[in-house]
C-alpha cells in the first residue's frame, strides 16, 4: 500500500478515485515496459511467428467471444445456485439443510477439472445431454454457485440481529426482510469477495477446452497446433483475459463505492 493510501485508511477515509487510477495506470505503464524489454530481446519473438499468428486472428476473436458468453451465462446462473443454497443451508428443515451442506462440501472439495470430467461423461451422457457448451455452462455454475453460497451465507450471517428483529417490528415478512434490509447490507460486505469469485470464474472456464468446447484457451492451443508459435499464440490468451478480468475489478470497486456512499 502507498504512503498516501495508508495515511488516508489511518485517518477513517478511503484513497480518492484517481488515485487509484493513476497507480493503475503505473502499474500497466510498468508491464508494458517489462514486456517491451523481454519480449525485444528474446530471440523467440520474430517477425514471422507473429505474422503465422495473425492469419489465425479469427479463431482468437471467435473463441473470446465464446468465453464472454460462457462467462456471462454462468455469472448469471451461479448467482442462482449460489443465492438458492445459501438460503437452503439457514433452512429450518432438515433434510434441505442437508443436501446444501453436502452440495457445498462436494464441489469445494473436489478439483474442477475432475468435475468437469465427470460431470460431462458420466452424467451428462447418461442422461442424454449432448450438447458441450450446455453441459459446460451447468458444470461451471454448480462448481461456482457453492463458493458463492458460502459467501452470501457469510455476508447475510453478518447482518446484525437488531436487524432483523426491527425489520419484524415494522410487520415485514420473511421476503420482505431479506429484500429491503438483509440483503443490501450483505451484498456491502460480500462484494469484494464475490468481484474475486468472478474474475476467477472467466479463468476458470479456460478449463471448458478439455471437453472440446471452442473458447479461448482451446483457440489458443489450436493456433499453437497450426503454427508451432506457443508463446506468439498464448500471449493473446493473456491479454484477452486480462481485458474480462479488468472490467470486473473496476466496476466492483466503483459498486462499492457506491454502496458505502448510501450506507
Amino acid at each position: 500500500m502507498n504512503g498516501t493510501a495508508l495515511f488516508l485508511e489511518r485517518s477513517g477515509h478511503s484513497s480518492p478515485v484517481w488515485i487509484e487510477r493513476l497507480w493503475v495506470c503505473l502499474l500497466f505503464a510498468l508491464l508494458a515496459l517489462l514486456c517491451s524489454f523481454t519480449l525485444g530481446g528474446s530471440a523467440v519473438f520474430t517477425a514471422g511467428g507473429w505474422e503465422a499468428v495473425w492469419k489465425f486472428r479469427q479463431v482468437f476473436w471467435q473463441g473470446w467471444l465464446l468465453t464472454i458468453v460462457i462467462s456471462t451465462t454462468t455469472l448469471i446462473l451461479s448467482i442462482l445456485i449460489g443465492s438458492v443454497a445459501a438460503l437452503l443451508r439457514r433452512s429450518a428443515i432438515l433434510p434441505l439443510c442437508s443436501a446444501s451442506i453436502l452440495y457445498v462440501e462436494l464441489i469445494r472439495g473436489t478439483p474442477l477439472l475432475t468435475q468437469i470430467l465427470f460431470l460431462y461423461y458420466a452424467v451428462a451422457a447418461s442422461v442424454g445431454l449432448q450438447d458441450r457448451l450446455v453441459a459446460g455452462v451447468l458444470i461451471l455454475s454448480l462448481f461456482s454457485g457453492a463458493y458463492l453460497s458460502e459467501m452470501i451465507r457469510a455476508g447475510i450471517e453478518g447482518v446484525p440481529a437488531a436487524q432483523w428483529e426491527s425489520a419484524r417490528a415494522i410487520g415485514l415478512t420473511p421476503w420482505q426482510s431479506y429484500r429491503f434490509v438483509i440483503l443490501p447490507q450483505a451484498l456491502r460486505q460480500i462484494l469484494p469477495p464475490l468481484a474475486g469469485q468472478f474474475a476467477s470464474l472467466i479463468k476458470d472456464s479456460s478449463l471448458l477446452s478439455i471437453i472440446g468446447i471452442g473458447e479461448f484457451t482451446l483457440a489458443a492451443q489450436q493456433v499453437n497446433s497450426a503454427t508451432y508459435r506457443t508463446l506468439e499464440s498464448y500471449l493473446p490468451l493473456a491479454l484477452g483475459y486480462l481485458a474480462l478480468t479488468l472490467p470486473v475489478s473496476l466496476l466492483a470497486k466503483a459498486l462499492e463505492r457506491r454502496l458505502r456512499h448510501e450506507a
